[in-house]
């Protein structure tokens, strides 16, 4: 709508109002989080659970509503008549931007349960963050090296057992899991280091989402694989702000979450090789599609 502004000051605008955003629904949700931690009772547990994710939720629409004001960012998205809010979803996505996020948040918000991110344990003690992320029900992982567990044979699973544990609040509530598979931005620079043998990824680590099926596989309904291309350039955050980015097209597929896709990712060597087979399959398919979209824009 008001797009006609000059680039950077419908940038600068535009952050002010993600700002103000963000510091609005952060108060609420601090004060609800320190009102959870203090009644450790299972249904008011659940009823502050379910107010919080509203309030992250309408976060994220505002978000929506501010970008709609401020671009003309033409998002072109396919398979989101296939989803529904009552389902479990592992969500994988190739990652290039951190505009990624603003663009999953955007086009699976009403859609798909609310995204969380298996985040390190370490984020938990980032300030007024880490206590708001643990309110969102946003599982904290603890991994340990393999060297680490030699050295210390006793906290041998106990890194799962954490991750099982910060899944139990899931059970009775649909969420969507979020990972980006590749473990950082895509660009050519690294492309290039990792000697991938993708044309427009890197290579994805099965690792992460490995440790979630073994976690909480049972409770998952499908895997949400998202595909996301900008035709014109990777956009930096700023370029989104201002507007200049005009077309996003995002692919997205429903894939079903058989027995085979289940085990134990760290102890079952033969689950190991199958599920890393699985996912690199996941990922020729991905590139394949990347490939297609980049043919049919130049």
């Amino acid at each position: 709508m008001l797009s006609f502004l000059p680039a950077p000051i419908i940038g600068l605008v535009s952050f002010l109002l993600y700002t103000i955003n963000t510091l609005f629904w952060l108060i609420p949700i601090i004060i609800f989080s320190l009102l959870k931690a203090l009644v450790p009772v299972a249904g008011w547990q659940k009823l502050f659970s379910y107010l919080l994710d509203r309030m992250a939720s309408n976060w994220v629409a505002i978000n929506t509503v501010n970008q709609k004001l401020f671009t003309k960012t033409n998002i072109i998205v396919s398979g989101l008549e296939k989803l529904e809010l009552k389902q479990w979803y592992l969500v994988v996505a190739n990652h290039q931007s951190w505009v990624d996020i603003l663009v999953l948040q955007r086009v699976l918000h009403g859609k798909a349960p609310f995204l969380k991110f298996f985040l390190k344990k370490e984020l938990l003690y980032v300030p007024f963050l880490g206590i708001a992320w643990w309110a969102l029900d946003f599982p904290f992982m603890k991994r340990y090296s393999q060297s680490f567990v030699k050295k210390n044979p006793h906290l041998k699973g106990k890194d799962l057992e954490t991750t099982r544990k910060a899944c139990d609040k899931f059970k009775h509530k649909p969420v969507s899991v979020m990972s980006f598979i590749e473990g950082t931005r895509f660009t050519p620079e690294k492309q290039q280091k990792q000697r991938s043998p993708f044309q427009h990824l890197l290579k994805p680590k099965a690792g992460g989402i490995g440790f979630v099926m073994s976690a909480m596989g049972e409770q998952l309904n499908k895997v949400l694989d998202v595909t996301i291309y900008y035709p014109e350039k990777t956009p930096t955050f700023f370029d989104f702000l201002c507007g200049r980015v005009h077309t996003i097209e995002v692919l997205i597929e429903l894939r079903d979450i058989d027995q085979e896709l289940v085990g134990d990712y760290m102890n079952d060597r033969n689950y190991k090789i199958y599920f890393q087979k699985w996912v690199n399959t996941l990922w020729e398919h991905k590139d394949e599609q990347l490939a297609q979209l980049n043919k049919k824009y130049h």
